[in-house]
């Protein structure tokens, strides 16, 4: 049977070397081979990330990262700011009032970009913030935040944290962590990153360690210290997925001796491209041409369409799996992913699919 061409935003299709990977045997992840893979990946992580900040691997969704963020760095009673500006940006709210703090939300529209007059107005006029939660970019809308200028009013106007959900955005966006003073960056193994699902990456400043011996946030199986301390004689605190390891291992070596700038460039002419196509056809793209996505194409359909419809039928006259809407934007817009291990043939074959099936209606 012919491969499926998954154009969801992830988990994304993975090319036979990796998969040939992930058939390899176990090691013992208290030896001394894991010690040298997690010594390279480390390294390699740090360059993507481009910081110097203390890195680590985490067995968990992309969601345990935002998690292991939030716990580690504030206390209930806190008053954390949550910009958001979709669904995604809603769960980092979310774990943050599961954790007791006073989370204060600034919401915009679905398919909307974080508008950074309006944070910096608040942040003038509350100076006690003490975490500020930024999703880069919102997955459920194909909006990619303008995170270098909110990091800079952040910084300018209040002594907070940053902490940014990259889930779908590292190594398929720049994300110039040290330059841009974000203190911790949460990410995961199944989108950009050319890996199955199964770990998440999280960065951890000097300021994030400070705010870390001040929490009082119940924690134990992403307590980040636990991690520090194992790191050092080159151990997981606990069993890793090995099989995410070896190709996590693979992929950021990879992308390191390709060039990150390589990286991304590739990713943003992809995106250009999809967007482009969507054009050709006569629809158009949810957000502004300036904030959109470079991982995934949200797209929007003609009124009285039925999006649900339309992702079924392409998938059983095709075998091309589009991404629907999600929440208030379910049945409206079709996602098209375009990270990791992508060309252009497959974005052809699923915009044709998606012209030929509306042109059916």
């Amino acid at each position: 049977m012919k491969d499926t061409n998954l154009r969801i935003p992830g988990p994304v299709p993975l090319p036979q070397e990796t998969l040939d990977l992930m058939s390899r045997q176990m090691i013992n992840h208290r030896g001394p081979e894991y010690a040298d893979m997690i010594d390279q990946m480390t390294k390699n992580l740090q360059t993507v990330l481009m910081t110097k900040s203390d890195v680590y691997f985490v067995t968990a969704s992309g969601t345990g990262g935002m998690e292991t963020a939030i716990v580690n760095t504030t206390s209930p009673g806190d008053k954390v700011l949550s910009i958001s500006i979709g669904w995604f940006g809603e769960r980092f709210a979310e774990i943050s009032e599961a954790y007791g703090c006073e989370t204060i939300k600034i919401s915009f529209e679905y398919g909307e970009y974080a508008d950074p007059k309006i944070i910096k107005d608040y942040l003038k006029k509350n100076n006690d913030i003490r975490a500020v939660l930024i999703t880069h970019n919102e997955s459920s809308t194909g909006v990619r935040n303008p995170l270098k200028e909110l990091c800079e009013i952040i910084k300018t106007h209040s002594d907070a944290l940053i902490l940014v959900d990259a889930v779908s955005s590292a190594a398929g966006s720049i994300i110039s962590t040290d330059a841009w003073g974000i203190d911790v960056v949460a990410t995961a193994s199944q989108k950009s990153w050319i890996a199955p699902p199964g770990i998440a990456m999280v960065s951890f400043s000097d300021k994030a360690w400070k705010a870390y011996d001040k929490s009082k946030c119940p924690k134990y199986y992403y307590d980040i210290d636990q991690y520090r301390e194992y790191l050092k004689i080159g151990q997981p605190p606990f069993t890793p997925s090995l099989t995410t390891m070896y190709t996590l291992h693979e992929s950021l070596k990879n992308m390191v001796n390709e060039g990150i700038e390589s990286v991304f460039e590739r990713h943003s002419k992809i995106a250009q491209f999809t967007r482009d196509l969507a054009k050709n056809i006569g629809l158009d793209i949810l957000p502004e041409e300036n904030y959109a996505s470079d991982t995934v194409t949200a797209i929007k359909l003609p009124k009285n369409v039925d999006g649900k419809m339309i992702v079924n039928q392409v998938e059983k006259n095709y075998n091309i799996i589009l991404g629907g809407g999600q929440q208030k934007l379910a049945g409206k817009i079709i996602r098209v992913g375009h990270m990791g291990w992508i060309n252009q043939e497959d974005i052809e074959k699923a915009i044709l699919a998606l012209k030929e099936t509306l042109d059916t209606l």
